[in-house]
């Protein structure tokens, strides 16, 4: 009785293994996360410096814009 109950498994694993439909999309998925997650690492390892930097650039450019209106 639960062996006729569960003969469905096995052809049903069969399908699974032989559908690659969504292969792609995972390969596509683990070559952005493989790009992006170092990305943010750094982001967040350098934050303070680059925060200064901005800064930095921020002031030069509002010390430019000061200039050129005077």
């Amino acid at each position: 009785m639960l062996k006729e109950k569960m003969s469905w498994i096995p052809r049903k694993l069969v399908r699974l293994h032989r559908d690659e439909s969504g292969a792609e999309m995972l390969e596509y998925i683990l070559i952005v996360a493989v790009v992006a997650l170092p990305m943010v690492g750094i982001l967040l390892w350098f934050r303070d410096e680059i925060i200064d930097w901005v800064k930095e650039i921020w002031e030069d450019v509002r010390e430019t814009d000061v200039e050129r209106d005077l």
